[in-house]
């Protein structure tokens, strides 16, 4: 029998010690149809603006293409798209956030699109929360947690499951 490791609290309430600790830190938060999410800070490479992206053709329709970043192909996906939220327009606040996503054949450098960059976070795990469950059968295990910050919610995204193995397999072959 496993036993868990409780800390108490002074309130005489017993929690699970460090239950919060893997997801404290610092996350880079953007917006996406008028929603803020956040991605731990160590997965983001850097932020450029948005360009030229060259379709590949018979990719999912979430997977713009690919763009050279200074002699690299890093392949590139809409988090629109990826989520099926409704397209829009890039504006001057669009940009790619370029990530290292952890695949079951090592890691892969990849290019997100974003309405907006807005900016790094400390988050303490105590303000995080879990993933609430929606009463039907929704995919959330890209969800890390939902933080409580600057008196909204941010949905904190685990980047190594937003894309599933399939997707992954696509894109690797792209890179």
């Amino acid at each position: 029998m496993q036993t868990e490791h409780v800390e108490k609290r002074e309130d005489n309430l017993f929690r699970p010690a460090d239950a919060n600790a893997g997801r404290e830190g610092k996350y880079l938060t953007f917006s996406l149809a008028g929603e803020e999410y956040g991605i731990g800070i160590l997965k983001v490479k850097e932020i450029i603006g948005m360009m030229s992206v060259t379709h590949v053709p018979q990719t999912p329709d979430f997977v713009k293409g690919v763009i050279n970043l200074r002699g690299k192909v890093i392949p590139v996906v809409d988090l629109r798209l990826r989520f099926s939220l409704e397209a829009e327009a890039y504006t001057e606040r669009t940009c790619i956030i370029v990530v290292e996503v952890a695949g079951t054949n090592g890691s892969i450098m990849m290019g997100i699109v974003v309405d907006a960059v807005s900016e790094v976070l400390n988050i303490r795990g105590s303000d995080i929360e879990s993933t609430p469950t929606f009463g039907v059968k929704l995919d959330t295990d890209f969800i890390l947690g939902m933080a409580k910050a600057a008196g909204g919610i941010k949905i904190l995204l685990d980047i190594d499951r937003v894309l599933n193995s399939e997707d992954l397999t696509v894109i690797r072959q792209m890179a």
